[in-house]
């Protein structure tokens, strides 16, 4: 008697646009709203915390799919702007509340929309500028400043969150700058401009 043969694991085209990967991104899209108006409402509650600590950590959720399923373009602008949205959103509600100055998230919010500029003009180029390691480590940190500055166990600590999150704004500066020089680097031995 034979064993029945595996079912395998679907694999999405790099054009599909329904896969498990964008669905996970696409649903933090919907429930971001959600997370700023907890956070304007009351800044530091634990509803709040736990429902940023699940959409934060439901990026490797998504990235995990998208590898074990194939990456898509369509996940590859989707994923990116997702992060954005939240962090940059949670950050403006914590400005718009008083708890965190503008001057540091001013900074977050104009390398984040120059990289996202950036990347996009080199994709029209069909040049792909991935993300770093670097990039990696500021996401994360960006997220741990907004985590701590929402968490009832760590919000009286305010020099913790900010401190955290003026380390995010020298990641966040360094590795965009990084980023500028790899696209200088690229076209240098592409020739495309």
């Amino acid at each position: 008697m034979t064993e029945p043969a595996a079912e395998a694991e679907p694999s999405y085209g790099p054009s599909a646009l329904y896969t498990p990967a964008n669905l996970v991104t696409i649903a933090r899209l919907l429930i971001s709203p959600l997370l700023f108006g907890m956070i304007a409402d009351t800044t530091a509650t634990w509803a709040a915390f736990a429902l940023w600590t699940t959409l934060a950590l439901t990026d490797g959720v998504d990235g995990y799919l998208a590898r074990r399923h194939g990456t898509t373009r369509s996940g590859a602008f989707l994923d990116p702007l997702a992060d954005k949205v939240l962090v940059l959103g949670a950050l403006f509600v914590l400005v718009g509340v008083d708890r965190f100055w503008w001057l540091p998230v001013a900074l977050i919010a104009f390398r984040e929309i120059g990289i996202s500029l950036f990347r996009s003009y080199y994709g029209r180029l069909g040049l792909a500028v991935p993300a770093t390691k670097g990039a990696k480590v500021k996401t994360v940190v960006q997220a741990f400043a907004v985590g701590f500055a929402i968490c009832p166990a760590t919000a009286d600590a305010e020099w913790l969150a900010d401190t955290c999150l003026w380390v995010a704004v020298v990641l966040t500066l360094v590795t965009g700058a990084q980023y500028v020089l790899a696209g200088r680097g690229i076209t240098t031995r592409t020739g495309k401009r």
